[in-house]
């Protein structure tokens, strides 16, 4: 089915206040989060880029990033810094962020750069299933309040902690989720025919929320999986203390994990029993999701 939204560059004054507005609607309650027409203008004069999503000439959708430079042993190494994606809350689930993360890598690549990186809220098992499962981003890297104290709608209350991406988007990982023919999901039943399953217990409450365990788990072997909320906006809604509880408990274990040199490679978001469950996989050293593909 052809999709029924086009995607272009925006590079002039006179469309980047679409793009103020859309920030409001995605991001609302928080004025001073909005980043500003001269900002998006001086970044697309000076490398950065701005994609918006047009259903006739409503924008429902954008990315938006700038150039950046990563630190290595060698020194500064350029790359593409992804800052923001929104998108209309009218329009999501339709394959949207994937498109517009499409055209940003071809534009990237144009550019003749092959890193792209970018933050999110690992508890966002709608968001960690798009960039990880489909896009081909790994991550090792967890930031702890990134972003300090914000005051929008959606991030308001917690800590601001995240994932920094990579996306390497000239390697075949990335290019075989691109593709014509993508590689299919990764579903739960794989993982058990497999003999990999979540390595920590879960309980769920009286109202059907999961809680985390009180410690984090041994890691004891080279493929793990590790569950999460499957809708952490409508759990912290919900029940506040549990979210901030899944908070700290996620935060304990992603940093143990990279500390043990554990990448995520890998997001299955599945239905069991009619109830969607969220899982990110964990590979150290040479173990790989191959035989499951």
């Amino acid at each position: 089915m052809m999709p029924d939204f086009t995607i272009r560059l925006i590079e002039t004054p006179e469309e980047m206040p679409l793009v103020e507005e859309l920030q409001r609607l995605v991001w609302p309650d928080s004025e001073t989060d909005v980043v500003p027409l001269h900002m998006l203008i001086t970044a697309v004069h000076n490398g950065g880029l701005v994609l918006g999503a047009f259903q006739k000439e409503e924008m429902i959708g954008f990315v938006f990033g700038f150039p950046g430079l990563d630190g290595t042993p060698d020194g500064p190494r350029p790359k593409h810094c992804s800052h923001m994606m929104g998108i209309h809350p009218d329009h999501r689930d339709k394959g949207m962020g994937f498109a517009l993360k499409r055209a940003q890598w071809q534009m990237v690549r144009h550019q003749g750069l092959d890193h792209i990186t970018w933050t999110y809220d690992p508890l966002l098992s709608r968001n960690a299933y798009l960039n990880i499962a489909k896009l081909g981003a790994v991550c090792s890297t967890y930031r702890c309040s990134e972003y300090g104290d914000m005051r929008d709608g959606l991030n308001a209350g917690l800590p601001s902690d995240r994932f920094q991406l990579d996306w390497w988007i000239n390697t075949q990982r990335v290019l075989s989720r691109l593709g014509k023919r993508p590689r299919p999901a990764l579903k739960l039943m794989h993982t058990r025919r497999a003999g990999l399953h979540p390595f920590y217990p879960l309980h769920t409450n009286s109202r059907g929320w999961i809680h985390p365990p009180e410690e984090v788990p041994p890691f004891d072997d080279r493929l793990l999986m590790a569950e999460i909320p499957a809708d952490f906006p409508a759990l912290k809604s919900a029940d506040f203390a549990l979210a901030r509880d899944w908070r700290f408990f996620t935060r304990e274990l992603f940093e143990t994990a990279f500390e043990k040199k554990y990448i995520i490679t890998d997001f299955i978001f599945d239905l069991e029993e009619g109830e969607p469950r969220g899982f990110y996989v964990l590979t150290h050293g040479e173990s790989t999701l191959d035989e499951f593909e």
